[in-house]
């Protein structure tokens, strides 16, 4: 036990602390587990704070609502129990061993034990725990891997994926955004040699464990060895016969020019703008209708902007997706920016390019000013005549600059 946490300042909260005081009376323990101690040590960001007990949760849930803490079963069969304190959500999970997996599920037996609780997790860097006064419990030597930055399996590698295959993701959303250097090579021999075993998962959960990885501040290197293993093919194999230098230069720009990170848009540049397979992949990941649109407005939107200028970039956005226009600027930008290191002409487009998505982000789409009730009240008859007076109407609009009122656009009725 290592005293390396007192001064942590989420450790201070009263509310947490209120809890660890609680579930640690009368002999009993209970320590924060896992991502909060990992991401402390590591000097990340801390967001969600889980704690683990020798308490089995019927006793959390009666210690709980004793001292009148709102508590919900969020998981009680496995042994865990949400506190909400002041609304702000503590996951509570039972000390507990897997006594039997099948690569998706396992069926648990809570224990008072923190090596067996410790040795059931994924990697030694999610195997440490503290109490409430800082002293840190590091059971399989997590703090060496904490220090090197590695990501390296509990036990056997080939072992604890058996006992989850969505490890063999999770390994490498962890070298993502945890990991430096090359990944642990027993780790990556196993999740080669089990990378098939994938396909046994759920769509959702792969998809959502991928996003997630996609995500990461910098996760290009991560997606490299995902390729060289052969496992972003099994993942993704709307990727395999697609590049994924544009993935790298996305991240290098978004990082120098301040981009917000944006998973859907490093998804596009790893997987081929082709409508048959943009849609085919939307259906099999079964993504949102939002993600699955704005994946096909990407592929349908132009594809060059070589000879696009502001007042073309208007109409272009007013009759397609802004947000697929945004998007294929942004690639776009990403390769002529690494290719202006080479080619001065390159660099000069790139000016441009940026000069279209600065416009495009903050060009506001113009409402046309007819309606066909206005047409009507001049003794038009509703219908298919009436829809393309009214499309012709638009397109002179259009082509004048969006300008023009009501009354003006009315004028030119007799000319229609």
């Amino acid at each position: 036990m290592n005293k390396v946490l007192p001064n942590a300042e989420w450790l201070k909260d009263r509310d947490l602390q209120k809890l660890l005081e609680l579930l640690s009376a009368d002999g009993e323990e209970a320590m924060v587990n896992g991502g909060a101690v990992r991401n402390s040590l590591l000097g990340e960001p801390v967001a969600d704070v889980d704690l683990s007990t020798t308490l089995l949760p019927e006793q959390v849930v009666g210690i709980l609502q004793s001292a009148n803490i709102k508590v919900v079963p969020t998981g009680i069969e496995h042994g865990t129990v949400t506190a909400v304190l002041n609304k702000r959500p503590f996951e509570i999970t039972t000390l507990r061993s897997d006594i039997e997996t099948n690569g998706r599920h396992a069926i648990v037996q809570f224990g008072r034990d923190w090596l067996e609780d410790a040795k059931r997790r994924d990697f030694s860097v999610n195997a440490l725990y503290v109490d409430k006064d800082g002293t840190v419990f590091d059971p399989l030597e997590g703090m060496i891997d904490i220090k090197a930055r590695r990501i390296r399996f509990i036990g056997d590698a080939e072992d604890r994926i058996k006992e989850d295959f969505l490890r063999i993701l999770r390994f490498f959303r962890f070298f993502a955004w945890y990991g430096t250097g090359a990944p642990d090579r027993e780790a990556l021999k196993a999740c080669v040699r089990m990378k098939n075993m994938i396909g046994d998962l759920s769509v959702e959960r792969v998809w959502n464990e991928f996003r997630k990885l996609l995500s990461a501040p910098d996760p290009a290197r991560a997606i490299l060895w995902m390729r060289q293993s052969g496992v972003l093919n099994v993942v993704l194999p709307e990727s395999e016969k697609w590049g994924i230098d544009a993935f790298q230069r996305l991240v290098r720009t978004e990082s120098e020019l301040g981009w917000e990170i944006d998973p859907l848009l490093r998804l596009m540049a790893i997987i081929p703008p082709q409508q048959d397979i943009v849609s085919g992949l939307a259906d099999r990941l079964r993504l949102s209708k939002v993600d699955g649109k704005r994946l096909l407005d990407w592929v349908n939107s132009v594809g060059s902007f070589d000879d696009v200028n502001e007042y073309e970039l208007q109409k272009l956005i007013y009759k397609g997706s802004r947000q697929g226009i945004i998007d294929r600027l942004k690639l776009d930008l990403a390769r002529l920016r690494e290719l202006g290191m080479r080619e001065d002409t390159a660099l000069v487009d790139a000016v441009r390019i940026s000069g279209l998505l600065d416009f495009a982000l903050a060009w506001e789409k113009p409402k046309f000013p007819l309606k066909g009730k206005d047409l009507i009240e001049l003794g038009y008859l509703p219908g298919k005549e009436l829809g393309e007076i009214l499309k012709s109407l638009e397109e002179r609009w259009i082509n004048a600059g969006f300008g023009g009122s009501k009354q003006k656009l009315l004028e030119n009725l007799p000319e229609i």
